[in-house]
């Protein structure tokens, strides 16, 4: 096989699968890993893919969120509306996870409307805004602090063993056409796991951008969520996987 018929091919499969490791590479093509290698540094000097430690990711890639900054600052109204909609969706006087996330962010704004909350999350940000409240209380996870204010680790997922609550209210990276639930991080998404397990009631919150966004880490499936939220009629393909999931679809419209 020529060079560039072997780089071409490679393109194509990490385009269609995201990320794919220099193993899986090298069996594929019958060749030695220090050729991938080889291969991988010339794609990626041209701008062709991004290389990582073991593997390459396509360009808009699935192992590596955008910046905080920018995350806060995209589909900002349509955050606002799935705020309004989680929070009038949870009662006065309930217990309450919250994870990492701007939309989650978002929903504890929309929540300081509300009357004796308990609240448990591994996001500063969030335990900020809700701290503000005098008759909330706010229990902020141990573990190591992201730039972005999410605590992570496993002594995070472990302090969420403790406790079993009304709702978990959960963002998310990435929503495949199976149902996967994705995100980028893997130790978030052992927290994020341990969330779910530990509340009665699952609310996920996730704007039409998230549907069909590639990410590498499996969180869970969206039949463990009880109810999600979104700004707009997601395309027949995922209504049809929400349905199927047995999961409540409440849009936010404008």
């Amino acid at each position: 096989m020529s060079l560039m018929l072997r780089q071409q091919q490679t393109l194509d499969l990490v385009r269609e699968r995201g990320y794919i490791s220099i193993d899986e590479l090298a069996q594929h093509f019958d060749v030695t890993p220090q050729t991938i290698r080889r291969d991988i540094n010339q794609l990626a000097d041209a701008g062709l893919l991004k290389r990582y430690h073991g593997g390459a990711a396509s360009s808009d890639s699935s192992v590596e969120n955008t910046t905080y900054i920018m995350r806060a600052g995209q589909q900002s109204e349509e955050k606002h509306r799935i705020a309004e909609a989680v929070a009038a969706a949870v009662p006065d006087h309930a217990s309450l996870f919250i994870n990492i996330g701007t939309t989650t962010e978002a929903i504890a704004h929309a929540l300081l409307n509300h009357q004796g909350l308990k609240v448990i999350t591994n996001n500063l940000n969030v335990a900020k805004i809700l701290s503000a409240k005098a008759d909330f209380e706010v229990l902020i996870a141990s573990g190591q602090v992201r730039p972005d204010g999410g605590v992570i680790g496993q002594a995070t997922a472990e302090f969420f063993k403790q406790f079993k609550v009304d709702y978990a209210l959960v963002g998310i990276s990435g929503i495949d056409e199976d149902g996967t639930l994705l995100d980028f991080d893997f130790q978030e998404v052992c927290v994020s796991q341990r969330i779910i397990l530990g509340a009665r009631h699952v609310f996920l919150a996730a704007d039409h951008s998230k549907f069909g966004r590639n990410a590498m880490n499996r969180l869970g499936v969206l039949s463990e969520v009880d109810r999600l939220f979104t700004d707009c009629m997601p395309e027949a393909k995922y209504n049809k996987i929400i349905q199927e999931s047995g999961v409540i679809l409440s849009i936010a419209e404008s």
